[in-house]
């Protein structure tokens, strides 16, 4: 699917997340970006993943946790619209999933692998739509949304985190050296 969503298929919180996103087939850009975030951070230690830029922010692990929970989320939503769910779908406190989650007592390589397989999961549902699927509207949180605007989202969210941990976790003057 290579045609962007529509400013009127999202919530224009979401604009955010979807301006991230670069144009082509977002199949292939979420395959791609999964490369490139396993590759950010697969280098980084249990004792790093619990690095916070400001005592109230969540730790680097907090954050792959975070993304993974909303893209599930997300993929959940698309899931359900694709299917023709018409009824609205709830939103989250992602501060709260955070909290109850404890992803700072959990392995970086765990919570990778746990990234990865929500990854390959999404793809494969992404890949099984029909071309009337993508175009499907729905209401999540209480907004209109289609099935395309859920897939850039995701692609999205996840670039807008990477890019937090690339400034504010590793580009910080006091993050712990290796």
């Amino acid at each position: 699917m290579q045609i962007r969503p529509q400013v009127s298929e999202y919530n224009s919180y979401y604009a955010t997340y979807t301006n991230l996103v670069s144009d082509g087939n977002i199949i292939h850009i979420l395959e791609q970006q999964m490369k490139e975030t396993n590759l950010l951070l697969k280098e980084i230690s249990n004792s790093e993943g619990l690095f916070r830029y400001a005592p109230t922010k969540w730790s680097i692990k907090e954050v792959i946790g975070h993304i993974a929970d909303t893209e599930r989320i997300m993929a959940y939503r698309l899931l359900s619209i694709a299917r023709g769910e018409t009824a609205e779908l709830p939103g989250y406190n992602d501060d709260m999933y955070v909290l109850r989650a404890a992803f700072d007592k959990q392995s970086m390589q765990d919570l990778l692998e746990n990234l990865i397989v929500v990854r390959q999961s999404t793809l494969y549902l992404l890949r099984s739509l029909d071309k009337e699927a993508w175009s499907q509207r729905g209401n999540a949180n209480n907004s209109e949304v289609t099935v395309r605007a859920l897939a850039y989202i995701i692609a999205g969210h996840e670039l807008h985190h990477l890019q937090i941990i690339k400034e504010r976790y590793l580009g910080s003057d006091v993050y712990p050296a290796t």
